[in-house]
């Protein structure tokens, strides 16, 4: 892949899909900023095993959740690098429960950091972004953003509202020569979903029509082919990486 840009932001990227996302973009030859909120030493480790394989990469922390917090992130990546050429909002989080039985604070902690956590950092990326007419926002959505999901209420509504803003963005942004797009990762093999029983595990799988779950690197994948010169004429997509299980 080749890449006009010279950095990229990612949220959440110490573990998961916002970690392969980094080693996919570092190995591509971009210099990763790598966002943690709590947890350094996974981000230390994480940037140490970047540059040891050649790669660029620095860390910083804040809360996504935190507007101010997330301003100034993107202002120190500025004052560091000069630019901002690529951001990933991959941060989220999850609290399950049946809708009868969720709280109000239980739907809106989801709903801070999952949606108006990536519209502040959509929007912040827009106005640095279009001052230098260049630039790509991936936002990670997922499936339940498009087919619900019992028990997930306040997450289906978190990342439906990313597919909807994502295309409200790249509407807006497309003059500027800014462009974005969304991911809708499906079950995805994490360390989360290794705790699953086996017949749990078995019986969604049969569900899927590819028949395995995916890997975060099937989604670092998707990401760095939307961030990239390649996709130079896409925007306001959503691309599933799901195994077919909703097409």
């Amino acid at each position: 892949m080749t890449f006009s840009g010279k950095n990229v932001l990612i949220t959440g990227a110490v573990r998961g899909i916002g970690r392969e996302i980094a080693i996919k973009l570092a190995a591509e030859g971009l210099k990763v900023w790598i966002n943690y909120r709590s947890n350094p030493n996974a981000a230390d480790e994480l940037q140490t095993l970047i540059e040891k394989d050649g790669g660029k990469a620095a860390v910083i922390g804040f809360d996504t959740a935190d507007e101010e917090a997330f301003i100034g992130g993107i202002k120190t990546i500025i004052e560091s690098d000069g630019e901002l050429s690529y951001l990933v909002n991959n941060a989220g989080i999850t609290n399950d429960k049946l809708a009868l039985r969720m709280k109000k604070e239980d739907f809106t902690s989801v709903i801070d950091v999952n949606l108006t956590g990536v519209f502040v950092g959509c929007r912040e990326a827009l106005k640095i972004m279009s001052k230098q007419r260049f630039g790509s926002v991936v936002n990670i959505a997922s499936v339940v953003g498009q087919t619900g999901n019992a028990g997930q209420v306040n997450y289906s509504a978190s990342k439906g509202g990313v597919i909807a803003m994502t295309k409200s963005f790249a509407q807006e942004a497309a003059s500027r020569n800014v462009r974005f797009n969304a991911v809708t990762p499906g079950f995805i093999a994490t360390d989360m979903t290794e705790k699953l029983g086996d017949e749990f595990k078995a019986a969604f799988i049969e569900k899927i029509p590819l028949k395995r779950f995916g890997s975060p690197k099937d989604v670092a994948n998707a990401a760095a082919f939307l961030l990239s010169d390649e996709a130079a004429y896409i925007t306001g997509e959503t691309l599933k990486v799901n195994g077919g299980i909703y097409m």
